[in-house]
């Protein structure tokens, strides 16, 4: 008793035609099929296509403007919102209170979903923001040259050390060492 053996393969090709053949070992008969898409379009289906692609373009490019501009406010404000919140305390009260005014005005405005508001909130929010951006870098520049003029004066006292070790004079000498018999009774 033998068990049939039968040896199938696919082969799809790039325009999505697939091929099988099956062949049975034993009495080497083989079968073929050849399987294709009845979906594609047609010239005139892909015309269509392309004519109303064109025809929405205007509205698609809009449309990416849209919520290219959203992206860019809701990050905006999510990148203020974590700068005020690590480092609020560099910038006067009225400066922080026009930060988080000018907030609430662009997520007011992305509710509202008026791209003229948003572009305007995200201008005014940039602006109010870069004052806070100069005053954290002024303070870092600020500790930044306090640290480099106590590393300045750290190396002149050292070079100062380093003279007087220098100055120092140190002599060496050959010794020997004596035996005392006395002291090992």
């Amino acid at each position: 008793r033998g068990i049939p053996q039968i040896e199938v393969s696919f082969d799809i090709d790039v325009n999505g035609i697939v091929n099988v053949k099956a062949k049975d070992l034993g009495t080497q008969k083989e079968q073929k099929i050849t399987i294709t898409a009845s979906s594609g379009l047609s010239d005139e289906e892909i015309d269509k296509k392309v004519k109303e692609a064109e025809q929405h373009a205007k509205e698609d490019n809009k449309l990416k403007e849209k919520v290219e501009l959203r992206n860019q406010a809701d990050t905006l404000v999510y990148s203020v919102e974590k700068t005020l919140k690590e480092s609020g305390d560099k910038v006067s009260e009225d400066e922080k209170n026009q930060i988080t005014e000018n907030i609430k005005d662009l997520k007011k405005a992305l509710e509202e979903d008026d791209v003229e508001k948003i572009k305007s909130g995200v201008e005014k929010l940039t602006a109010s923001s870069h004052k806070l951006a100069e005053e954290i870098y002024k303070k870092a520049t600020a500790q930044t040259q306090q640290q480099e003029a106590n590393k300045e004066r750290d190396k002149g006292s050292q070079a100062e050390k380093k003279e007087e070790k220098e100055e120092e004079k140190v002599v060496d000498a050959d010794y020997e060492v004596e035996k005392d018999e006395d002291k090992k009774e």
